[in-house]
């Protein structure tokens, strides 16, 4: 089981119809069309990424696959309401391999916090290593316990970490 998939992971975290859901650092848009599926056409995913053409491709992937119900949005999560979003707008953020990309961990916490609903929930897929290469650089890599610790100290609580491949943590948060 070297990677699991992005529809089996995001079953974890209960995202159902009619859910307004937040990508921070969308990527490629994996999570981003499984969360589209998840939530029909009464939701909402916002995929949120620095990077413009990457941006480009999740929204040709969205029209390819009839996801009319995700919005493309150019932001920096690392600043505060750098997603573009309200305050307490969102059911659920995914943080799919960006914490270790990002040098202001705890302001990506915090953003996460500020546009979550009470009760909301956030789910932190992340790399548990280099693995030579594979993964990023072994002085990028953020460790599972960081992580909870990152949340923790931010207003969260832990609802459970699954099962997330050879290669990856995951751990689900819920906002207080």
């Amino acid at each position: 089981m070297a990677f699991v998939s992005p529809e089996d992971i995001i079953k974890s975290v209960s995202i159902d119809e009619g859910m307004h859901v937040a990508d921070f650092g969308a990527g490629s848009g994996a999570y981003v069309l499984a969360a589209a599926k998840r939530v029909g056409h009464s939701g909402r995913v916002y995929a949120i990424d620095v990077n413009k053409e990457l941006l480009e491709k999740v929204k040709r992937d969205a029209i390819q696959n009839s996801s009319l119900n995700v919005e493309i949005i150019w932001g920096d999560v690392e600043v505060l309401a750098g997603s573009k979003l309200a305050a307490s707008s969102v059911d659920r953020v995914i943080l799919s391999n960006i914490l270790f990309q990002v040098k202001d961990k705890d302001a990506v916490v915090k953003e996460v916090a500020r546009i979550l609903k009470p009760n909301g929930m956030a789910l932190v897929v992340d790399w548990s290593g280099s693995y030579g290469g594979l993964g990023p650089k072994e002085s990028q890599v953020i460790s599972s316990r960081e992580t909870r610790k990152l949340f923790l100290n931010n207003s969260f609580e832990e609802v459970k970490e699954i099962g997330a491949g050879d290669y990856h943590f995951a751990i689900i948060f819920r906002r207080l």
